[in-house]
């Protein structure tokens, strides 16, 4: 009998038989506060009946129709959609299936475009698990171990995590830009760096959000020495961080934008964006793939946006998040594990520690009390220290409630 591989491991132990707006439901009958999202990919809530509906009209019309070979209407239509949502004059789009193939599409990109070989990323950044974005992931050894040797040309740089610096953010900001400033001096010539990749609050990395006067220095460098900014938006996009984008507060404006996980609801799609001067510089022959802009997902993904600006999923995310992190941050006041709570929107998470150390053995067993208590938690963070919470964006303030009723108890177990 054929069996998944070993190393894969559940982070609950819910087999699920259906989902519903902001719950699962398991093969028991038993109801879970759904806070993973898929990881932040069910934007939208589980089978949202207008995404459901796109989906079936157009499995019943064109599942496929392999977009070099020949062009469908969802794909036209979401196309000129996005347009409406992204930065102004990052009007090309090039569609993938996963947050992996779109960082190494916006990889590619940049070095054909600047002519130049290398990337800068940031320590506790997670942009992958395929080589190239792999070799760009500092959030976890266990991303790179065992693979090497990794892609060459990938420079870390210090990100501005003003709690484990123990710093102010100004100040972690200043020496996160210092450094920065070091190594175009004395690991990679400006010249040879084709971009820099940000995620807007880092994901797998802990959940630390990138303060604004970070990205406007980055905004700077970039544009003082020619390459290009690009962020990773695959998690915080769409409506996460109560912006549509997670950039959106600091006021730059990126060269690329890479998109995925709430873009359609839970179908796999996504994609880059740039101006049309930067995506026209990509060679030929450099852009394809199979299943890239899938006609049910793309169908999936204008219901997506239809359900976010029709239902102020935006605002809600902004609004609800508020009411979370109030309620994360009296758990934490009470609580000697917790030693910061952070992040923006709907992408909050609670870190663990002990004497000023990691605790990742306390953020399991919280994650793991969460699970009888009925919420669906994960955890993140190099150390396995962080529990981050991801609810849907159409989570109301009465589940809020109810989750952190669960996660007190949860805590308290976890002591």
């Amino acid at each position: 009998m054929a069996e998944l591989s070993p190393v894969l491991k559940q982070a609950t132990p819910v087999v699920a038989a259906r989902g519903e707006g902001a719950y699962i439901h398991d093969e028991d009958g038993r109801r879970y506060l759904d806070f993973t999202a898929g990881i932040g990919v069910t934007s939208t809530g589980h089978c949202h009946p207008r995404v459901v509906a796109a989906a079936q009209e157009q499995v019943a019309t064109l599942v496929h129709g392999q977009y070099t070979t020949v062009m469908h209407r969802p794909l036209l239509r979401l196309t000129e959609r996005l347009g409406e949502v992204l930065p102004a004059g990052l009007d090309r789009l090039f569609y993938v299936n996963s947050g992996s193939e779109a960082v190494e599409a916006a990889l590619r990109l940049a070095r054909q475009a600047t002519g130049r070989q290398n990337a800068i990323v940031f320590q506790g950044s997670f942009h992958g698990r395929t080589m190239g974005a792999a070799s760009l992931t500092t959030s976890g050894s266990k991303i790179r171990a065992g693979i090497g040797p990794l892609m060459p040309g990938v420079v870390v740089a210090p990100f501005p995590y003003a709690y484990r610096l123990g710093m102010p953010e100004e100040e972690a900001v200043a020496y996160a830009l210092r450094e920065f400033d070091e190594l175009l001096i004395t690991v990679t010539s400006p010249k040879d760096v084709a971009a820099v990749f940000i995620e807007p609050v880092l994901g797998e990395g802990g959940y630390v959000p990138a303060p604004d006067a970070f990205l406007h220095g980055l905004r700077e460098r970039a544009d003082a020495h020619g390459f290009l900014l690009v962020a990773d938006e695959v998690q915080t996009g769409f409506g996460r961080t109560g912006t549509f984008w997670g950039h959106e507060p600091s006021g730059i404006t990126p060269d690329i934008v890479i998109t995925a996980k709430g873009l359609a609801s839970g179908f796999p799609l996504s994609a880059i964006a740039a101006p049309e001067a930067i995506m026209a510089k990509a060679w030929p022959g450099s852009q394809g793939g199979t299943y890239g802009g899938n006609a049910v997902s793309c169908a999936a993904a204008l219901a997506t946006l239809d359900v976010i600006q029709e239902e102020g999923l935006v605002g809600n995310a902004a609004r609800m998040g508020d009411r979370l992190r109030q309620g994360l941050e009296k758990v934490a006041a009470a609580s000697p594990l917790i030693g910061d709570v952070r992040g923006r929107g709907l992408m909050l998470a609670s870190e663990f520690t002990t004497d000023g150390r990691p605790d990742g053995a306390a953020a399991l067993r919280a994650q793991q009390a969460a699970v009888r208590h009925g919420l669906l938690l994960l955890t993140c963070g190099p150390a396995g220290n962080v529990v981050r919470m991801i609810p849907p964006l159409i989570v109301t303030g009465e589940q809020v409630d109810a989750a952190l009723t669960a996660w007190e108890a949860s805590v308290a177990e976890a002591g």
